[in-house]
């Protein structure tokens, strides 16, 4: 551990483990984008990754140091043995490319992570700093694909003919010659399918149960919060149990009860039973966010003559606008993705919520290629909606949390 403790060993040794990561993501990202073969060698990724990480203890500047993993690079693949292999369909440009994006995806991010790093002995905050710089970028580079992988083959799915689905399933490139013909497979589900029903149902299902969801977890959540009352402090631990039953658990009571009382098979039920397993968790999340707003001012609206129910709505509610906002959106998130419920209480078409409408795309009469714009219709929606509020998310999650 103390030989890595030096500038000249711990350089090399983080360039070539970066190495590795960098080949391995430009190698996805190629095979993605063309359809061709690419892989990393581990001889070259490591050769590559050490000499680049001794040069960046030289003080290279960031476009040598680029050049320099593209002259090595270079060398090694026209000598056979370079970071990344290629199969014999790859073309001189896609070989280019691919060898720009490695000596940037290598180069760059090794002379972040050795900033500041001397050749000889380190201190411990500089050994220190280096590591967490480079498991930083390892954190972001892996989560990132996690995201963006699946993300990507769905929509380069939904996007492909029949025919290059049967030719090659694994080709995720991008077919510009067909025009508007790639977004063949959303038309249909539009005009053939009914989709736009199902995004109908869905919007309104997911309003209806978040509108539900605060308007019992509001007054539950406040009186956890604020009031006196035998068996409170129960009432508040026990608040997520409920949550914590899986549903599947519940799945045949629901649907026995459900056909009783003629609810089966309709978006009624699922706008009564939706709120039932979101309002714990919402109860849970806004207690806590209550029991860090001051109770001072709430004290001064009682004195000035509001009742308690005014003293919510003019005082504590618009105080705790970002964790209403959290909360809904949380809601609606569930909401919208419940898979469970409506499969088992659905049966008619036109009844079909978005998440019901995709799983009946999954049949071997209907394209596969169809299933995938089914899921991107239903992802990208949601995608968007926490995108743009996921300030108000993160604000109402933290907001509470620390008194004083």
């Amino acid at each position: 551990m103390r030989l890595l403790r030096y500038g000249y060993v711990t350089a090399p040794v983080l360039g070539a483990l970066w190495s590795f990561v960098a080949a391995v993501t430009v190698a996805l990202t190629m095979s993605f984008v063309t359809g061709d073969g690419f892989r990393p060698s581990a001889a070259g990724v490591l050769v590559l990754g050490a000499v680049t990480g001794a040069l960046a203890l030289l003080r290279f500047s960031g476009a040598a140091l680029v050049l320099a993993a593209l002259g090595l690079e270079a060398l090694g693949h026209w000598a056979g043995l370079g970071a990344l292999r290629t199969s014999g369909q790859v073309s001189a440009a896609e070989a280019g490319v691919m060898l720009v994006l490695l000596a940037l995806a290598v180069a760059v991010p090794i002379r972040v992570i050795l900033r500041d790093c001397p050749a000889g002995a380190l201190s411990r905050h500089e050994f220190e700093e280096a590591v967490i710089r480079f498991l930083t970028g390892f954190g972001y580079v892996f989560f990132t694909a996690i995201v963006i992988i699946p993300f990507y083959v769905m929509v380069m799915t939904s996007l492909k003919s029949q025919q290059a689905l049967l030719q090659n399933p694994l080709d995720f490139s991008i077919e510009l010659s067909r025009g508007w013909g790639l977004l063949r497979s959303y038309r249909e589900l539009f005009v053939d399918f009914g989709f736009g029903g199902y995004l109908v149902t869905s919007f309104v299902v997911s309003v209806l149960t978040v509108l539900i969801t605060l308007l019992f977890s509001i007054p539950g959540a406040y009186a956890v919060a604020r009031l006196r009352f035998r068996g409170r402090a129960v009432i508040g631990r026990s608040i997520l149990l409920i949550y914590m039953v899986p549903m599947i658990v519940l799945a045949l009571p629901i649907y026995i009860a459900f056909s009783m009382t003629g609810l089966r098979n309709s978006v009624t039920g699922l706008i009564m039973i939706y709120p039932v397993t979101t309002i714990p968790v919402a109860l849970f999340m806004l207690q806590g966010y209550f029991r860090g707003l001051p109770a001072e001012v709430e004290e001064a609206g009682l004195m000035d003559g509001l009742s308690r129910l005014a003293v919510i709505w003019k005082i504590t509610l618009p105080l705790s606008l970002p964790a209403l906002a959290s909360v809904s959106l949380y809601v609606f998130m569930i909401a919208w993705n419940e898979f469970l419920l409506a499969f088992m209480l659905l049966d008619d078409p036109s009844k079909f919520t978005l998440t019901r409408g995709i799983a009946s795309l999954n049949s071997s009469e209907i394209p596969r290629q169809h299933l995938m714009a089914g899921a991107v219709i239903a992802t990208v929606p949601i995608m968007a909606l926490f995108l743009g509020l996921e300030r108000f998310m993160t604000k109402g999650l933290t907001a509470g949390s620390v008194k004083g």
